[in-house]
């Protein structure tokens, strides 16, 4: 099995790409791909440049990896409540080449922040949002207070309690 997993954020140093790795390295057998936001800086979305340049190649690029791919790992960056610029962006471009950005690939979705929230409503909106784009959502996990809760040096979660409940989310997708 094929995972490609990203972060929702263009930041050096993503907490939603370090979730996002994490959660996709306890997958059994499979070959894991990290994206990184940085590799798909495009112009703002208008429908003037589209107009202009057409198809962006770096959309393309983006939506030739996820369709490489078996499973979707994502964790999404809330910025004043919603996606971050940097992925809407994205999500923008690829919308216009293929509706459906996430071509039906099963998905874990999930958010983190330094809050105590864990990016809950940027969790919610894409719950509701992504099935029209094609996502296949088969969990959702969230992990508040990520400074407190996840350790960076070790690269894992450090909550035993938050830690079981991905492990048995996890499990129970590669189950299915």
């Amino acid at each position: 099995m094929k995972i490609i997993a990203f972060g929702g954020s263009p930041s050096k140093n993503s907490i939603n790409k370090k979730l996002a790795t994490y959660a996709a390295g306890l997958f059994q057998n499979a070959e894991v791909e990290i994206l990184d936001l940085n590799d798909y800086q495009m112009p703002l979305f208008t429908v003037d440049i589209e107009a202009e340049i057409g198809q962006h190649e770096l959309a393309n690029a983006f939506l030739s990896k996820i369709k490489s791919a078996d499973f979707l790992v994502v964790s999404l960056a809330e910025n004043n409540g919603n996606y971050s610029a940097a992925f809407k962006n994205i999500y923008d471009w690829c919308s216009r080449i293929v509706p459906k950005v996430f071509q039906g690939k099963p998905m874990l979705l999930m958010a983190t922040s330094p809050g105590g929230r864990g990016g809950a409503t940027v969790l919610e909106i894409a719950k509701n949002a992504f099935p029209r784009y094609g996502a296949d959502i088969k969990a959702t996990f969230s992990l508040p207070s990520f400074n407190d809760n996840f350790d960076v040096e070790k690269g894992k979660i450090s909550n035993a309690e938050l830690d079981g409940e991905l492990k048995k989310t996890i499990g129970e997708i590669q189950e299915k």
